[in-house]
């Protein structure tokens, strides 16, 4: 496959519970932007999620990229973290990286990223999507890829779930994915032969307003108005206040001035408690949002872990529905 052409949308995992029994491999979870890699003679190129080009925004990254695969022609499938000063993906840090297109040296160098590679598309001309995990596991391993910028973490397949759970845990990594030693790749696709089990919860939100800060954050988002999806209805999901930086509150809330409207995009008006003050902007900003529980259709104990540029707002459903 040329990398020119349009790469395959990665394949998505199904929330759930580490599966019991024999047949499926464990990898760990990693918190960081997933990349699909389209590399040849002819260059890079990375792409999010969603399809944007975002070679220019991790440009250190392509010429490893190119050395690992040698002379070969590869289309591969894997996440772009930041490491923090203990060696564990730090998603604030990649915060950092994430929404800027042109980094300069500096910024590379105090938030340098590293690209995890746990998947091969096509090789040479050929698609691989139609080989079982294990078959492009191999190919992928054969490819012998591994540096400072680039590295093939491991997978398990003699493991208990739970134990797999346990040293996520004891490493401070997001969590866990088991996915079937049988399953082909299936482009674009959210399938229960991917299982995902974050220690955290974790949710997308769709940014649907703000309320201003006080004291520290005067000029700033005091916190923010969130909603998701449910059969083509944008419904409220809660408020977030906290897991921001007095900067970011103060550039948040310039850049949510230009999205500002001056009625609600929701379905249904939210608890009047929650939106006094209330500055509503059209649903084009999502983030990601950690929290303890989803009842009342409210997220309980929320915190803010960043915006996010490499998924929809029309991707983002319900909390515990992806």
């Amino acid at each position: 496959m040329s990398a020119a052409a349009a790469p395959p949308a990665p394949m998505l995992a199904t929330l759930g519970e580490p599966p019991a029994g024999e047949g499926w491999a464990f990898e760990m979870k990693w918190d960081g932007q997933r990349a699909v890699t389209n590399a040849d003679r002819g260059g890079v190129r990375m792409f999010s999620r969603n399809g944007n080009d975002i070679t220019g925004a991790f440009p250190e990254l392509t010429g490893p990229i190119g050395e690992a695969v040698d002379d070969h022609d590869v289309v591969l499938d894997g996440e772009i973290v930041a490491l923090d000063a203990k060696g564990r993906p730090s998603f604030s840090r990649l915060q950092r990286r994430m929404h800027v297109v042109r980094p300069t040296v500096q910024l590379r160098n105090d938030f340098p990223v590293t690209y995890y590679v746990f998947d091969v598309l096509a090789l040479d001309g050929e698609p691989t999507t139609a080989l079982t995990y294990l078959e492009r596991r191999k190919l992928l391993d054969s490819l012998g890829m591994s540096g400072r910028r680039v590295q093939v973490p491991p997978f398990w397949t003699d493991v208990d779930g739970e134990r797999m759970l346990d040293l996520a845990r004891e490493h401070h990594l997001e969590g866990v994915v088991a996915k079937r030693v049988d399953s082909t790749y299936r482009p674009g696709r959210r399938a229960p032969a991917w299982i995902k089990t974050p220690l955290r919860k974790n949710t997308e939100a769709i940014v649907v307003g703000w309320v201003d800060g006080s004291g520290a954050a005067r000029n700033g988002v005091g916190s923010l108005l969130l909603g998701a999806y449910d059969d083509g209805i944008l419904k409220y999901i809660g408020h977030v206040g906290t897991g921001f930086t007095t900067a970011f509150r103060r550039s948040l809330r310039q850049q949510l001035a230009a999205l500002e409207r001056p009625t609600s995009p929701l379905s249904a008006p939210p608890p009047n408690r929650d939106v006094r003050g209330a500055h509503w902007v059209s649903p084009e900003l999502v983030g990601d949002v950690e929290y303890r529980e989803y009842t009342g259709g409210s997220l309980r104990h929320p915190s803010w872990k960043g915006l996010r540029d490499d998924k929809a707002p029309d991707e983002v459903d319900l909390p515990g529905t992806h």
